[in-house]
């Protein structure tokens, strides 16, 4: 239990207005600091309505009776009960079973007080008032002894040390779905009243379900006391404010007018909120002192809560794929992961599994066949509801804790309401997690209104002490949704499972990657400037301002959505550095440096050693190689090389290792923003996009001042003839990119003497419709991508049954002549894809074949065991005879085709490299 928890956890307005309410305590990292703590919770005797407390809370008469006995406290045995430490406590009148309850925590309803009897019984109070656990202060000189004393003295700094990191958490938790009263307004609208099982849902923390719970209580009750003890009572409702209106603007309009009202005996102002006296001293500091919605924590976290709300329902009905909750248990099931911590849903997906593939055909479809229409509303649709929802979260932003608003900060600035980390963790969070896991930097820039507020709200919480650490905490998503038996036909219960995933920093991070990479393709090809030896007269005239307002204008008219792109992903880093500056200040440098260790990152070189013991199981070789595989997937590097004797030194363009260093080198220093717009797409796409596995990997290497000189290396999928081979390609994206497609060229021939597929020549051409070296549907300008040709090259030409993509054969899968091709692939792979590689690696992949090779040392020496096996004794042909009818020379002859040699020398390099060997 956090020191945050035990002290806030109130249910009586009283005690919630002494521990909330003065604007002269601050807070440390958003918990409550010993001034606010050090007041006496005087034990009282357990009585009815303690009892009627807990019930209301959704525990039996019988587990609020024996959690009181044993706990005293009713705060405490609040909090023991959602820890569920009661459930296996049976009563006569327990309406659910236990069993059903095991481990779940479930907000309270005022449902669960029907018919049941709610008096304690007799002989069972307790009148020692000697006990220890009466109060508790929580300044730095109070002692905790035993394992929680090693930790008091970092609680103020750091509450959620050692869980906020890790993702590896669960929740279950009941959710009630009430049926929603209504009220009539003044202007005789009728209007839906939020219910308490709407205001707590999509919350798995137990401590903030006590929090929602509390205010939601204390603002449901009919009046509130006047705070001068004249004896007059002031009445309230849920309608003041509980209401939802059509619009965020008119409900914070209603609560203005109707939050402060004068005591009819006194005729002193109060706040309906806190039941606090309004005066002009509380407000001198402000700005602003006309508005009373600044008043108290409690509006704070009221209006949070409910606009949050407006604003979720508003961002689900505008993604209806993100709303429909009962399908959660079915997405989560097609959903897999392709990174950094980046899910794709495999129904949406553009691509297919690696090595998996229909019988026959060949080549990709590219979408050319793809149906356009409406799309240009679509988008027009898709603007207007962003637009809605940037203006939502900016008005709603204004209430957020923010001690540099204009005016300097407000009450409710200083004193945030323990609920709003909770509003913000499971409502904001939510929203922030599906914008944030777009893998379209281009889309995001297309919504930069919603993306732009988005990164002004996460700015705003970095900044403030009391919400910073939740940039760190992992976001708890819907993993499951099971259905709960309904108490009664206004009520229904549906158990939710909540499991953690990426936090909001570790998310932004993702896009930083994209905007980084978009921005080395979109500066990467620039014309030097050249600057004159002298200037001219006019030159010296201009100012600063007036030759940067020039090169402004120029940019601009070459190219609006280069720089619109640019500014974007600026605005992304700077948000970046603004965020981690901020956490800096408020949580310290050890805080930031924990959480940068845990950031997705891009290797800048592959020289980290990724080792296992010799005696390591499957699975924790498999973890490394995952691990190993995403960090180096892509990476810069340098690819360019010394000019050849006899060649023009003078001539300072450099030369590259690459099939097509001319065109390269012809297109140096040129500027085609179109070109350069689509290049930076790609990249930010291939960043944190490439497909890693145990199975088959792609690695990607770029040049790191020629962003279209890149080399790949696609590792044979599993279950195919090209297991485990190393198989390069050398890539240019040309002058007319991406309005053409890709120039790829495959260089893993042997020397130019092995077709390894139907689709892979001795020559390096790689036939593909993608590519437009083959029939059928194609590239489709705009829209298909490298990422595209990769994976259909991984997928579709590296295949399990090679033979077919030959058109003549495609109907013969497990013919003779199929499985015969199949041992020729097989005896060519080892020869070149293995072993030639292992033993003179190309460049710049050397790192990555020998480590490839090392960390699945075992698991390729089983499989050649098997591919022993499996061989048929023929010589290997070096286009698998399907041309050739055998007649062409071969590498081998009868069953000295050379593959034991080549399977022994094989093993004895992997066992020299050690590991797992």
């Amino acid at each position: 239990m956090t020191l945050y928890h035990s002290v806030s956890l109130t249910f009586e307005p009283a005690l919630n207005k002494t521990l909330c309410l003065s604007p002269h305590f601050p807070r440390v990292g958003g918990f409550t600091n010993s001034l606010q703590t050090k007041w006496l919770l005087s034990r009282v005797e357990m009585s009815d309505a303690e009892v009627q407390q807990l019930v209301e809370m959704g525990a039996t008469p019988a587990q609020a009776r024996a959690a009181l006995k044993q706990y005293k406290d009713v705060m405490q045995a609040a909090e023991r009960f959602f820890e569920g430490k009661f459930d296996h406590i049976k009563g006569d009148d327990t309406e659910m079973e236990t069993s059903s309850r095991k481990s779940i925590r479930r907000p309270p309803t005022p449902e669960d007080d029907e018919d049941e009897d709610m008096g304690p019984e007799d002989g069972e109070q307790d009148d020692d008032d000697d006990d220890a656990g009466d109060y508790v202060d929580y300044d730095s000189d109070f002692e905790m002894s035993g394992t929680n004393a090693s930790t008091a003295a970092h609680v103020n700094v750091d509450p959620y040390t050692g869980i906020f990191f890790s993702k590896d958490r669960k929740e279950e938790v009941i959710e009630v779905e009430e049926y929603p009263e209504t009220i009539v307004t003044e202007t005789n609208d009728t209007v839906s009243l939020m219910t308490q099982g709407q205001w707590m849902k999509g919350c798995p923390e137990g401590g903030e379900q006590s929090f929602l719970f509390s205010l939601y209580s204390q603002l449901s009750t009919p009046n509130t006391p006047c705070p001068q003890e004249c004896g007059a009572s002031i009445p309230r409702s849920k309608g003041n404010f509980f209401a939802l209106h059509p619009d965020f603007s008119t409900y914070i309009s209603r609560l203005r007018n109707s939050v402060v009202k004068i005591c009819p005996r006194c005729h002193s102002k109060v706040c309906l909120a806190c039941g606090e006296p309004v005066s002009a001293d509380q407000e001198k500091y402000a700005s602003t002192r006309e508005d009373p919605l600044f008043h108290c924590s409690n509006l704070q976290g009221v209006i949070l809560g409910v606009g949050l709300t407006m604003l979720e329902q508003s961002f689900n009905e505008q993604s209806p794929e993100q709303a429909d909750t009962n399908d959660v248990s079915t997405r989560n099931s097609k959903r897999r992961k392709t990174g950094i911590d980046h899910e794709v849903d495999d129904e949406n997906v553009y691509y297919p599994h690696a090595g998996k593939k229909a019988k026959g055909g060949i080549g990709y479809d590219g979408d050319a066949t793809e149906d356009n229409s409406g799309q240009v509303k679509a988008l027009a649709a898709q603007r207007a509801k962003d637009e809605r929802l940037g203006k939502l979260l900016s008005a709603i932003r204004v209430y957020l804790p923010n001690l540099n608003r204009e005016g300097g900060g407000r009450t409710s600035d200083y004193l945030v309401h323990p609920t709003t980390l909770a509003h913000l963790r499971r409502r904001f969070n939510h929203i922030c997690s599906i914008l944030l896991r777009n893998d379209s930097l281009a889309d995001m820039s297309e919504r930069s209104i919603i993306y732009f507020e988005l990164l002004e709200w996460l700015e705003t919480i970095s900044n403030h002490e009391a919400l910073a650490s939740m940039m760190a905490m992992p976001i708890m998503v819907v993993a499951l949704v099971k259905a709960v038996s309904a108490k009664n036909p206004q009520v229904r219960e549906r158990t939710i499972v909540y499991e953690g995933s990426s936090g909001p920093r570790e998310l932004l991070e993702g896009i930083a990657i994209q905007a980084q990479a978009a921005l080395k393709g979109l500066e990467g090809h620039k014309v030097p400037e050249v600057v004159p030896d002298e200037l001219t007269e006019e030159q010296k005239r201009m100012t600063v301002d007036m030759r940067e307002k020039v090169e402004e204008h120029t940019a601009t008219s070459v190219s609006d959505e280069n720089q619109k792109l640019i500014r974007f992903c600026r605005r992304i880093l700077a948000t970046v550095k603004a965020i981690d500056r901020s956490l800096r200040d408020t949580k310290g440098d050890a805080f930031v440096d924990r959480l940068h260790a845990s950031l997705p990152k891009i290797a800048s070189s592959s020289t980290t050693e990724y080792r296992v013991g010799a005696g390591a199981s499957d699975e924790s070789v498999q973890k490394v190689y995952l691990d190993w595989a995403t960090n180096v997937r892509f990476e810069y590097c340098d690819l360019t090389i010394l000019p050849a004797a006899g060649v023009d030194e003078t001539d300072p363009t450099p030369h590259y290792k690459f099939f097509y260093d001319n065109e390269a080198r012809m297109l140096a220093n040129s500027d085609i923003p179109k070109r350069s717009l689509a290049i930076a797409k790609e990249l930010a796409i291939l960043t944190t996009n490439l497909p890693v596995s145990w199975g088959s990997s792609i690695f990607l290497r770029v040049d790191e001042t020629r962003v279209d000189v890149i080399k790949a290396l696609i590792t044979g999928p599993e279950g195919t003839p090209y297991h485990n081979g190393c198989f390069l390609f050398d890539i240019f994206l040309g002058p007319s990119y991406n309005q053409s497609p890709p120039s790829v060229k495959y260089m893993t021939t042997n020397g130019g003497k092995f077709r390894f597929n139907p689709n892979l020549y001795a020559d390096g051409k790689v036939c593909l419709s993608l590519l437009g070296t083959w029939q059928g549907p194609g590239w489709v300008s705009g829209k298909s991508t490298l990422l595209q040709v990769l994976i259909s090259i991984q997928s579709m030409i590296l295949c399990d049954e090679p033979y077919l993509n030959e058109p003549a054969w495609s109907g013969c899968s497990g013919t003779s002549q199929s499985k015969a091709y199949s041992a020729n692939v097989r005896r060519m792979v080892v020869k070149t894809a293995m072993l030639g590689n292992l033993k003179a690696p190309p460049e710049p992949f050397a790192d990555i074949i020998s480590t490839h090779f090392r960390l699945k040392a075992r698991s390729i020496s089983a499989q050649l065991d098997e591919w022993l096996q499996l061989d048929d004794g023929k010589s290997t042909l070096s286009d698998g005879g399907v041309y050739s009818g055998g007649g062409v020379k071969a590498e081998g002859s009868g069953s000295s085709n050379g593959l034991v040699k080549d399977v022994e020398e094989l093993k004895a390099m992997l066992k020299e490299l050690g590991d797992t060997a």
